[in-house]
């Protein structure tokens, strides 16, 4: 049990955590047991554990729905330009403890709970992780939603509320096999319903052209119901929201037409209506084209847009009408940002809504949809971007068809008005791609469709200008913008790593947790000896905690002293964990060979999930796995060696595993990974960084010196340049015997003894058809190996490179990225001001 402050603890502890105060512990107490009493246990005598999490969550609830109505009150009487984040997924992991640290409430309840006999840290790992994402776009959300609140914005976050979330990895015999994620099963005490504001939605059914308009008629309803989470701001008493809508089926579904009979079967079928928000679908960075998706798509999108009119409507400020009609002002009233091009029927929505509903000109509706919405891209690769079948719109949504044919007919009189007779370049710039199928392209819709279009890095926007969207750059240069990504402090270092934070606070304060740029000063710090010291205790500490986890979790012995070398990403091949395979693969052959060398001693883990139909994905894991029951079997390697596959990973994993980790390894192939935020993480958290110039790792090396960065591998224009030569496999393998030998050992069945050719699809792939050049990287990945190897081997000058690591983090703050949207696309400007507290008077 985690024992109470002592005084000089409570004072070294400066507030980071936030103040006990006597009253405050005595106030939370009481409410602990008032929850615990009243609101949950009816009918038994004994409290479970889960019992005591509902109780705190409700305490400490109880302190954010004051903020909250007067947040949502400020808004509504000063009329601010709202900000609208549409997303399909936001990962937000646990709320418990984010809300306590952005509350100031962490010191309080650490005390009530330990004097009530509890430990918090195990009333927290009761909480079930918000899965609603895969990975990057997902995270990437949930930091933004923080940043928006703790920057003062009127933003909300709209996206679907999946009964299943991400589902849960287990590793059975070294495969992966996925179970349901039934993250409500329990009851989630973090929403709250909202069935006040329900709204319909429409699919299939006919158009009918009428002299006085278009009409959408003969559809299928669908009820979305929203769901509203509070977003608390970091100590400024602003509380947003988060609206996740939940589909229902009204109540006269399938009934009016039922013959007889047929009254259950109608009742039944009401869950055909329901799937829309029943499960999340588990790809990163692939399009599979299926019919649920495309009506989730829409289901977001057009439940959300009549929440934002209602809205804009209804706003009293500056108008003496009962409601707003004029619909000119919206732009300067509203900012759509869609996140990918998952939410890009917002585009064609709201032109349905302003011309068929609205009545307004297409005209005046379109300049009012292009200065409303803005599109961010968070991919290149071509298999990852939505094309729709047109034949699945007409049936699905066929008045979104006509606007979409509608709106590519205009652009297409712009492209050719511009570029007469370049006929080519009309078939590239469609919005509608011929050939085989027909398909609405969602990327082109989002471009022309948007005032803003943005990357996540800023070598990621440079290449779409370059390739993907470069006829759409050369006509509109003004729309293309770089958002370089970035991630919450809050959660990433206060929350996961408050032995860190606290060791920062003690030399700089804490208003770097405001302004992250504010880390710099720690420049000034990288030769004092006793910071140093106090980094590399911070970091031994928690790399001691995490082996606890992993030895309960893993029952294999770590070795603490060991380099933590640490990959944690979705499983795909652009990623290249193979070519970490690789390396841990020649590592074990040298150790081998030279079993009396001192080598560096080293804990390899890889963790992520693969998507259930990627079979190349799941292949990987099985190796991964394989080669972890050779080389930590094998008494000569002893524990200079170890490779552990770390199941399940997710956000509440990550906030355990990147404050343990000594190296991070970002090694995807030159020109793949968009931007990546893990990386971020990592960097914040003081480890050293093994990585190609790829996404955000090339400003990353720029913020904290190449010299303090493991950087190898090609670049963008050595792949282009290899691209253009012919990548050829076997030239590698031949030429460099290392290599060879390691792929003669997974071919030949030295990691799978009892089936030989398990491996052959991975190895017949890297060796015939490897889009991403693992072997072309394979040399100097092994060289840096060694660098990272020797350097661990002097831990003072490691710890320098760590600190200048951290000093440079302050770019990768969601709060600057954030800021650039909001000035950039949005039109409004952050502010750090702090509303009244509930208790305060106004």
């Amino acid at each position: 049990m985690s024992k109470p402050l002592s005084d000089s603890d409570r004072k070294k502890q400066i507030s980071v955590k936030g103040l006990a105060g006597v009253e405050n512990v005595a106030d939370l107490k009481k409410n602990f047991n008032r929850h615990l009493h009243f609101t949950l246990v009816k009918d038994r005598n004994v409290s479970t554990k889960r019992d005591y999490y509902f109780a705190l969550a409700h305490t400490v609830r109880d302190h954010l729905v004051g903020r909250w109505i007067r947040t949502q009150q400020s808004y509504y009487e000063k009329d601010p330009k709202r900000v609208y984040y549409l997303s399909l997924e936001f990962y937000m992991g646990r709320t418990l403890q984010n809300t306590m640290v952005n509350l100031a409430l962490e010191n309080a309840c650490d005390e009530a709970t330990y004097q009530l006999g509890l430990d918090m840290e195990e009333l927290q790992e009761m909480e079930e992780d918000a899965g609603l994402g895969n990975g990057g776009l997902g995270r990437l959300a949930a930091c933004f939603l923080d940043s928006m609140a703790s920057l003062g914005l009127a933003a909300y976050g709209y996206g679907i509320r999946y009964e299943f979330g991400i589902f849960n990895q287990k590793i059975c015999n070294g495969w992966q096999v996925e179970e349901a994620d039934d993250w409500l099963r329990y009851g989630n005490p973090w929403e709250k319903a909202r069935p006040e504001y329900m709204r319909p939605v429409h699919f299939y059914g006919r158009t009918e052209h009428h002299p006085d308009g278009v009409k959408w008629v003969d559809t299928q309803v669908v009820l979305a119901l929203p769901y509203d989470t509070p977003i608390p701001g970091y100590r400024n008493n602003i509380v947003n929201t988060m609206r996740l809508w939940s589909a229902k089926a009204p109540c006269e579904f399938n009934l009016k037409d039922f013959n007889v009979g047929g009254y259950i079967q109608a009742v039944l079928d009401r869950n055909l209506a329901e799937n829309i928000s029943r499960v999340l679908y588990p790809n990163d960075n692939f399009f599979e084209g299926k019919e649920l998706r495309l009506k989730q798509e829409y289901f977001v999108v057009a439940a959300t847009l009549q929440d934002i009119i209602r809205r804009f409507k209804a706003s009293k400020f500056g108008s003496r009408d009962i409601v707003r009609t004029d619909f000119s002002a919206l732009p300067d009233k509203v900012a759509i940002q869609l996140n990918d091009t998952h939410p890009a029927l917002a585009i064609p929505e709201l032109m349905r809504v302003l011309v068929d509903e609205e009545k307004l000109s297409w005209e005046k509706a379109w300049d009012i949809c292009v200065r409303t919405c803005a599109y961010t891209n968070h991919t290149v690769l071509p298999e990852a971007l939505e094309r729709w079948p047109i034949d699945l719109f007409q049936s699905l949504l066929p008045r979104h068809l006509e606007i979409i044919y509608e709106i590519n007919r205009r652009h297409m009189e712009c492209v050719s008005s511009r570029y007469p007779g370049d006929v080519d370049r009309m078939r590239r710039m469609s919005l509608i791609e011929e050939g085989g199928q027909k398909r609405v392209n969602m990327a082109h819709m989002c471009i022309v469709g948007s005032h803003a279009v943005n990357g996540v890095a800023r070598i990621h926007s440079d290449i779409l200008k370059a390739t993907i969207f470069k006829d759409f750059y050369e006509m509109d240069p003004h729309k293309f913008q770089n958002k370089t990504n970035g991630i919450t402090p809050r959660r990433w270092l206060v929350m996961c790593n408050p032995g860190l934070a606290e060791v920062i606070a003690e030399r700089i304060g804490e208003d770097f947790i405001r302004d992250l740029d504010q880390l710099q000063k720690l420049r000034n710090f990288v030769n004092d000896e006793a910071f140093i010291r106090d980094i590399a205790k911070v970091k031994q500490e928690n790399k001691l905690k995490f082996a606890v986890h992993l030895e309960e979790h893993y029952k294999v012995k770590i070795n603490p002293n060991s380099m933590f070398d640490v990959q944690v990403k979705r499983i795909h091949e652009y990623k290249r964990q193979l070519l970490n395979c690789l390396h841990i693969i020649t590592f074990y052959n040298r150790i081998k060979k030279e079993p009396n060398k001192q080598w560096t001693p080293r804990t390899i883990m890889i963790g992520g999930k693969a998507a259930p139909g990627y079979h190349t994905a799941k292949m990987i894991i099985r190796l991964i796995t394989a080669i972890g029951e050779v080389v930590n079997n094998d008494p000569v390697v002893g524990d200079r060696l170890k490779v552990i596959f770390l199941e399940n990973y997710r956000v509440t994993l990550a906030e355990k595993a990147i404050p343990a980790s000594d190296l991070s390894e970002q090694i995807s192939t030159a020109g793949t990974e968009a931007s990546g935020t893990g990386n971020m993480k990592f960097m914040l958290n003081g480890a050293l960084t093994i990585g190609t110039m790829d996404g955000a790792n090339v400003e990353m090396a720029e913020e904290a010196g190449e010299e303090n960065f493991f950087i190898f591998g090609m670049r963008v224009d050595d792949v282009e340049a290899m691209d253009a030569r012919g990548y050829n496999a076997s030239e590698f393998y031949n030429r460099i015997p290392e290599l060879k030998q390691a792929i003669d050992q997974i071919a030949g069945g030295f990691f799978s003894p009892k089936q030989p050719d398990l491996f052959k699809d991975i190895v017949n792939m890297l060796m015939h058809h490897d889009r991403f050049k693992v072997f072309a990287d394979y040399e100097d990945y092994i060289k840096c190996q060694e660098k990272v190897s020797a350097l661990y081997k002097k831990p003072k000058e490691w710890t320098k490179k760590v600190i200048h690591n951290i000093a440079g983090s302050g770019k990768f703050s969601s709060d600057r990225t954030i800021s650039q949207y909001a000035r950039e696309i949005w039109g409004v400007e952050p502010t750090l001001e702090k509303l009244a507290a509930p208790d305060d008077p106004k």
